[in-house]
């Protein structure tokens, strides 16, 4: 398999330095915008041979990206850039002709007049809009494969699969202890994917109603977390398992949540409320004449890159998702998840846990797309493919996952 990589941010870093271990990849083009970053990641790999290379990439540039994947004879786009990517990235594969996988899924637009009670357009609809295309084709589009959404899908197909005949609620519950010395706020992950996630309007989907929204941090509850993680609050969170995982599965109920804590959720509302969140253009003052220049990436600009802070960070970061129902009749609930220990992924990878922990996903996912365990055509979500094969192979990768029955 030859995959053409772009972003080599903190994720995109972490995949190469994942996959370069496992025998089933033959080449990867590791791209960035910055070709100094693609060289890093590329430099920093043990041993790497001829498996790896380095191109300097502009991701909005759909001819580029198509070009790069016909002249480097790539059989599959992974995308590790931020959400704003996404489409470009989406249709460049397509042209080319080349199978796809993504972490995050095209943006997501308020309803224009009941934002908190209507949606208006849902992350992924402008990749599903494209699935008959990509059909067509004999391709698969693989969307939402990272840790959340990706390996918290894997568990609701497992858990749909073999532990419940009836599905009441499949809630996605995000949770970890981690701090980061030095710092009174350094997010663990793109500040850019953060505001954009937990400050848009959460949806939840429900049988009889449909998909709808609530208000930012809505529905607050205390999930307790395993592997000494313990009592987090979770607030609803908009997120892409809810908008997956219906159509696929059978549950009357889905959410997702997200442990944030009141210090995170304040100043998120603090960004919000001075305008710090917006992606339009202002004019500022510069040296050389005015600049146009995005608030939030300003807020970016300044703080703390997630990918330099392994090494101030310590606990460890939970994803999972908790299922509850009937099997045999009888009710039942259980909490499936995957922890990572900072302390751990720094040792083992060099990568900080959350970003070690949301790469390590899709290179299971290419993996089994190698071997054939995972086939398909058309945008599928992770829980259309078969859960076992996928949980198999992350604890052969060294990082095992847990079931707690609840309750």
């Amino acid at each position: 398999m030859r995959v053409l990589l772009v972003g080599a941010g903190g994720v995109g870093t972490a995949v190469t330095r994942i996959v370069a271990r496992r025998k089933f990849l033959t080449h990867m083009v590791v791209a960035d915008y910055d070709h100094s970053r693609a060289r890093a990641a590329v430099d920093a790999l043990p041993g790497r041979g001829e498996r790896f290379s380095a191109l300097r990439l502009d991701a909005s540039d759909e001819a580029a990206v198509r070009k790069a994947l016909v002249e480097h004879r790539c059989d599959l786009l992974l995308n590790a850039t931020d959400p704003r990517f996404v489409m470009p990235l989406f249709r460049a594969a397509l042209a080319a002709g080349v199978h796809y996988v993504d972490m995050a899924m095209s943006l997501s637009a308020p309803h224009a007049s009941r934002p908190y009670e209507e949606c208006g357009v849902k992350l992924g609809d402008a990749q599903f809009e494209l699935a008959g295309r990509w059909a067509e084709s004999g391709r698969m589009a693989l969307v939402g494969v990272g840790v959340e959404p990706g390996l918290s899908d894997v568990f609701a197909r497992y858990a749909a699969d073999e532990l419940f005949d009836e599905i009441d609620e499949i809630g996605v519950r995000d949770g970890a202890d981690l701090t980061v010395e030095g710092y009174e706020f350094a997010p663990s992950f793109s500040i850019w994917t953060t505001i954009e996630e937990c400050l848009n309007p959460p949806v939840v989907y429900e049988k009889d109603r449909g998909w709808f929204t609530t208000a930012p941090f809505s529905e607050p509850e205390v999930f307790d977390f395993p592997e000494g993680i313990g009592p987090v609050e979770c607030v609803n969170v908009e997120h892409e398992e809810v908008l997956l995982i219906p159509r696929w599965l059978d549950a009357r109920r889905v959410t997702f949540k997200y442990g944030l804590g009141d210090a995170f959720i304040a100043r998120l509302k603090t960004l919000h409320e001075l305008g710090l969140d917006s992606t339009a253009r202002v004019t500022v003052p510069g040296e050389d004449g005015p600049v146009r220049v995005s608030p939030r990436d300003v807020v970016a600009a300044c703080l703390p890159d997630p990918a330099t802070l392994g090494e101030r960070m310590t606990g460890k970061t939970c994803a999972g998702t908790w299922v509850r129902g009937t099997k045999g009749g009888e009710a039942r609930e259980v909490y499936l998840y995957h922890v990572v220990d900072n302390q751990w992924s720094m040792r083992e990878y060099g990568s900080q846990a959350v970003v070690w922990q949301t790469a390590v996903n899709p290179v299971v996912a290419l993996e089994l797309l190698s071997t054939g365990a995972w086939s398909g055509e058309g945008v599928l979500g992770p829980e259309a493919l078969p859960a076992q094969p996928f949980l198999d192979l992350l604890t052969e990768y060294g990082s095992p996952w847990g079931l707690r029955e609840q309750g």
